[in-house]
C-alpha cells in the first residue's frame, strides 16, 4: 500500500502559557513546588500514588485544625453477601485499598471481565488471554444512539498466553491492564493509540481480526505497518524496535521474539497519517486529574518515549480548555465518538475551567413579595401536617426525599421571614435524621464494607436490588445527596445538633466525595464523579454491556450542591469549594449531553428532532427511555432532570429558549391518561420560568405532588423567577472583580 505523505491542512490553536506553580491549594494540602510526576515501575505489583486526604485543612484556616490522632467516625462494619469478589481481577497489592465502584473500566472487574468498555475512541474488550479493540460504528434511531463492538483487532501473546487479565494500576484518566506474564496494556482515555509493551522477555505475538486483510505493508525499518481491511478500515501499527510481522492468512498477523512497545491506531482519514506518524514515539502510561483550584481541573499525564504527547478531547473539554494550558489544538484532526467529535490536543498537561457559581440556601434573585401570602398559607398547612406525619418508607432513597422536602420548608420560611414554622421543621428533621446516624432506625441504616471501601444499607447487605442497588454502590450520590441536604439545613438552624453529628455527616459525604488516593483511605476516590467525562455515573458494581450510566443529572447536581451547603453550615471553605466546583462541572455536562437543543449537531438529526432531553445516558449509548418509563412519558423525562427543585435549578435551566422548547415538547404528553400529578408539577415549574401566571394557575389545582416536592416549594419557585430581561446570575457579584 502506498502511504499518503501529503501534508494535511490542520488548524493549530496555541493556548497560552503553562499555569504557574500554585502555592496555596484550596482543595488539597499546600505544596511549594509542583509535585514530581510518578513513574510506574516495570513490574505488575504497583502502588497507587499518595496525595492529600479528603478535604484537609488550609494554613489560612487555623481555627479549623484537624486532629489527626482522632480517627474519623465509621458506620458499623458489615460483611456483604452480594458484593462481587475483587480478588480475581485486581492485583494483590491493590486489595488493601478502597477500590473504584463506578469507573470507566468497571466491566473489566465484574463477572468474567469480558464485557467491553468505551475508552475513547475505542471499545476495548478483554478475552482473559487477549485484548480486542474496536473503532465502533455509530447508529441512530429516533429513540437511541448506540455503538456496536466488533473485534477489529485482537492482540495476544502465543508464547506465554495469559489465563486472566489483571488490573495492576489505575488512575483518573487511565488503567493499566496486564496479561501476565507476557503483556501490559496502557489504556489511556482519549488516546488515539492503543499501547502495549512486553513484560518478561521476548514474546511471540498474534494480531488477528474478524475482517479480511486486503493489504499489508511496512516501512524499511519494520517499525511501522499499514493494514487495510475489507471493512474499509486502515490501522497503523508502530513499534519501538523492529518487529517482523508476517501475514499468516487473511485474518492473522504474527511476530516472533519481539521485545518492546507497540502502538496501534485507526486511520480515520488518510490526511491524518503524518500526524499519527509524528506523535507515535511518545506514549502515556498514566494520567491523573487534580482539583487544586476552585472551578478548575488540571490533567497531567506521565509519558515515555520522545517528542510531544497527542491525545483527544471531547466537546466539553474543548469548551472548557483554559488559555493557561500550554497545548496545541488540532482542530481538523478528529475521531468520531458517541459524545461528539474528539479533537486532537498536543500537550501533557491541560487545565479546564468551568463557570464559577456561588452555592446559596435561598433563591438567587429573591422571592417576589406579592407571593408571600400564598406561600405562607401553603407552608402553614404543609408544616402543620408534619406534626402528624410519619415517614413510613424504609427505602434510603425515598426516606431521603421525604426529609429533604421538609428541609425545604425551613429555608423557604427563612427566606420570606416566616420563621414561626422553623421549630416544627427542626424537630421533624431531628427525629427523622438522627436514627439513621446513630443506628437506632431498626428498619434500615448505613453500614460500612471494607472489601470495596464504602457504605451500604442494612437492606442492601443481603439484597442487591434493595434501595435501588445501594448495596452494590448504585445511586449513592442520589440517596446521600438528599441526606446531606437535610443535614446541612438542620445544622444551619440547629448548630448544636450539627456539631454533635458532624462526624456522621462527613462520613456520609466522604462515601462519594473523598479526594484521597492514599492506600489507607477509608473510601474510594470520588466514587461517582468521572474526572474525564466531567459528570457522574450511577451504575455501581453491575455489569452492563454499554458501560456505566446515569439517568438523573439533577439529583447528581444536588449531591455536590448539598455538599457545598454543608460546608456553609460548618464553615468549611474547602468543602464549599470542592462541592461548588463539581456542581458546576456536572451542570455543564448536563447541559451538553442531556439537554438536547433544536439546533444541536452533537446528535443525529432524527434523534435531535424527536428529543429535547435525554432519558438515560450510557457510556456507549444514548437512550430516550427511563429505567421506569418509556420514551413517550416525556413529563417523566423532564421531571427526572429537574428534581429536586432547588435554587441551583435556576442555573441548570438558565437557557430560557431551551426551557420554552422543552416545556412545549413535553406538554402533549400531559394529555395522556394516567399522568401523575407530581410529574405535572415539574413541567409547570419550568413553564413558570417564562409564564408565571399560567404556571401558577395550573399549580394551584394540582391534586398531588412528587414525594420530594410540595405546593410551597412550587410557589416559592415561581415567585422567585425574575423577569425575562434579567441577566441570569451564576455567582456572586465579586465575579465582576475576580476575573
Amino acid at each position: 500500500m502506498e502511504t499518503n505523505k501529503s501534508k494535511p491542512k490542520i488548524i493549530i490553536k496555541i493556548l497560552g502559557r503553562r499555569l504557574s506553580n500554585i502555592t496555596i491549594n484550596i482543595l488539597s494540602k499546600p505544596f511549594k513546588k509542583r509535585p514530581k510526576k510518578l513513574q510506574i515501575p516495570e513490574n505488575p505489583t504497583l502502588q497507587n500514588p499518595q496525595i492529600p486526604s479528603f478535604l484537609p485543612s488550609s494554613p489560612t484556616m487555623a481555627h479549623h485544625k484537624h486532629h489527626d490522632d482522632t480517627p474519623p467516625f465509621l458506620f458499623p462494619k458489615a460483611q456483604s453477601t452480594v458484593l462481587p469478589d475483587p480478588t480475581r481481577f485486581f492485583a494483590p497489592n491493590l486489595l488493601s485499598s478502597p477500590l473504584p465502584t463506578n469507573s470507566f473500566f468497571q466491566n473489566f472487574t465484574l463477572k468474567n471481565g469480558d464485557q467491553p468498555e468505551y475508552i475513547h475512541p475505542y471499545l476495548i474488550k478483554s478475552n482473559l488471554s487477549s485484548l480486542s479493540l474496536s473503532y465502533p460504528n455509530r447508529y441512530s434511531t429516533p429513540n437511541f444512539i448506540y455503538q456496536t463492538f466488533t473485534a477489529d483487532l485482537t492482540i495476544a501473546s502465543t508464547s506465554n498466553p495469559s489465563e486472566i487479565h489483571q488490573i495492576s494500576y489505575f488512575h483518573d484518566l487511565s488503567v493499566t491492564v496486564d496479561f501476565p506474564p507476557s503483556l501490559r496494556f496502557h489504556l489511556v482515555r482519549g488516546s488515539p493509540y492503543v499501547t502495549f509493551n512486553t513484560l518478561s522477555g521476548p514474546q511471540d505475538l498474534s494480531i488477528s481480526t474478524i475482517h479480511a486483510i486486503l493489504s499489508f505493508s511496512s516501512n524499511d525499518s519494520c517499525t511501522k505497518y499499514t493494514v487495510s481491511m475489507n471493512s474499509g478500515q486502515t490501522f497503523l501499527i508502530y513499534s519501538s524496535s523492529p518487529i517482523n510481522l508476517v501475514k499468516e492468512n487473511l485474518s492473522l498477523l504474527t511476530a516472533k521474539n519481539f521485545t518492546g512497545v507497540v502502538r496501534i491506531a485507526v486511520l480515520p482519514d488518510p490526511n491524518y497519517e503524518s500526524i499519527l506518524d509524528q506523535f507515535s514515539p511518545c506514549y502515556p502510561i498514566s494520567g491523573d486529574a487534580s482539583l487544586n483550584k476552585p472551578f478548575c481541573i488540571e490533567y497531567n499525564w506521565v509519558k515515555k518515549g520522545w517528542g510531544d504527547l497527542l491525545l483527544l478531547a471531547h466537546p466539553l473539554h474543548v469548551k472548557l480548555l483554559s488559555e493557561d494550558s500550554c497545548v496545541s489544538v488540532l482542530e481538523d484532526f478528529k475521531f468520531r465518538s458517541i459524545d461528539g467529535d474528539l479533537v486532537g490536543i498536543v500537550g501533557d498537561s491541560w487545565i479546564l475551567k468551568t463557570d464559577p457559581i456561588s452555592p446559596t440556601f435561598h433563591s438567587v434573585k429573591g422571592v417576589n413579595q406579592t407571593g408571600y401570602t400564598e406561600i405562607i398559607s401553603a407552608l402553614s398547612k404543609e408544616v402543620e401536617e408534619l406534626k402528624s406525619t410519619k415517614i413510613t418508607t424504609n427505602s434510603s432513597y425515598f426516606y431521603g426525599k421525604a426529609i429533604a422536602r421538609a428541609a425545604r420548608f425551613a429555608l423557604i420560611g427563612e427566606e420570606i421571614g416566616f420563621t414561626d414554622i422553623i421549630p416544627t421543621v427542626q424537630q421533624f428533621l431531628k427525629d427523622n435524621i438522627t436514627p439513621w446516624l446513630d443506628g437506632t432506625f431498626n428498619s434500615n441504616g448505613f453500614l460500612y464494607v471494607k472489601k470495596w471501601g464504602g457504605l451500604v444499607t442494612k437492606l442492601g447487605v443481603t439484597d442487591s436490588g434493595a434501595d435501588f442497588g445501594f448495596g452494590v454502590f448504585n445511586d449513592h450520590h442520589y440517596h446521600l445527596g438528599y441526606f446531606i441536604y437535610s443535614i446541612a439545613v438542620l445544622s444551619k438552624i440547629d448548630p448544636n445538633w450539627g456539631r454533635k453529628y458532624m462526624p456522621h455527616a462527613y462520613a456520609l459525604l466522604a462515601d462519594f466525595l473523598t479526594l484521597s488516593k492514599k492506600s489507607d483511605a477509608i473510601y474510594t476516590r470520588l466514587r461517582m464523579f468521572d474526572l474525564w467525562k466531567l459528570h457522574s455515573w450511577a451504575g455501581g458494581l453491575t455489569e452492563f454491556g454499554d458501560g456505566r450510566n446515569q439517568e438523573s443529572t439533577s439529583e447528581a447536581i444536588n449531591a455536590y450542591y448539598s455538599a457545598s451547603l454543608l460546608g456553609l453550615s460548618y464553615g468549611d471553605t474547602h468543602l464549599v469549594s470542592i462541592g461548588s466546583t463539581l456542581t458546576s462541572f456536572e451542570i455543564r455536562a448536563a447541559q451538553m449531553w442531556w439537554h438536547v437543543r433544536k439546533d444541536d449537531t452533537l446528535y443525529e438529526e432524527e434523534f435531535t428532532k424527536q428529543n429535547r432531553v435525554m432519558g438515560v445516558l450510557w457510556n456507549n449509548k444514548r437512550d430516550s427511555g427511563l429505567w421506569f418509563a418509556p420514551p413517550e412519558w416525556r413529563e417523566c423525562r423532564l421531571g427526572i432532570q429537574l428534581l429536586p427543585l432547588l435554587p441551583i435549578s435556576e442555573i441548570v435551566f438558565e437557557d430560557l429558549g431551551f426551557v420554552k422548547d422543552l416545556v412545549e415538547w413535553t406538554k402533549p404528553a400531559l394529555q395522556r391518561e394516567g399522568v401523575g400529578e407530581g410529574w405535572k408539577g415539574f413541567v409547570y415549574a419550568l413553564e413558570g420560568v417564562y409564564d408565571k401566571d399560567s404556571a401558577l394557575g395550573k399549580i394551584r389545582v394540582l391534586g398531588g405532588f412528587d414525594d420530594g416536592n410540595s405546593l410551597a416549594n412550587l410557589l416559592w419557585w415561581v415567585y422567585s423567577r425574575g423577569s425575562e430581561s434579567e441577566e441570569s446570575v451564576r455567582c456572586c457579584w465579586y465575579r465582576h472583580y475576580g476575573r
